[in-house]
């Protein structure tokens, strides 16, 4: 009878883990959800990929306004395998997979007018949590603080008159 309890009590957690997580996703700003929605494509294009991914939470998120309606985002965070099948639709009823490691995914792009520009190329770069190393996250940090030094937008200071 005790073995069922804990059952129902660890499986209702479950339940609203995954819940909760696509309310942390809802809560994200747009901006935000653009970069989760960018890791989640490049994720599913794997073909060894075979559950659906939410969004758990977000470990780092930084941004900067450069002018003349662009900014530049960062956003560090976890997805979480689900035991439903890739390509569901409907995640609602998708409950967390405890049985797979998360994977820690760095996103850093440029957008014009709330849209994600193509140049400089979206960064997206995710992978299993165990596997991440230091120096992974140090090459992530660089490749996204050079991406708003090197975009090559011209600006007012830049033009002559």
């Amino acid at each position: 009878m005790a073995a069922l309890l804990l059952l129902l009590l660890v499986s209702a957690g479950v339940l609203l883990s995954s819940t909760e997580a696509q309310e942390a996703y809802n809560k994200l700003p747009d901006y935000y959800r653009k970069g989760v929605d960018l890791a989640l494509q490049q994720l599913n294009s794997h073909a060894g990929v075979k559950h659906h991914f939410l969004f758990f939470k977000s470990l780092l998120k930084s941004d900067m306004e450069s002018g003349f309606g662009v900014s530049y985002f960062y956003h560090s965070f976890y997805l979480k395998a689900t035991k439903c099948p890739k390509g569901t639709v409907d995640s609602m009823q998708c409950k967390f997979r405890n049985d797979r490691p998360l994977i820690d995914c760095a996103v850093c792009y440029k957008t014009f007018a709330g849209e994600i520009e193509k140049d400089p190329k979206p960064y997206v770069h995710c992978v299993h949590k165990p596997a991440l190393t230091e120096d992974m996250t140090t090459t992530r940090v660089e490749h996204c603080k050079t991406m708003s030094y090197h975009s090559g937008a011209h600006t007012l200071l830049a033009s002559k008159s």
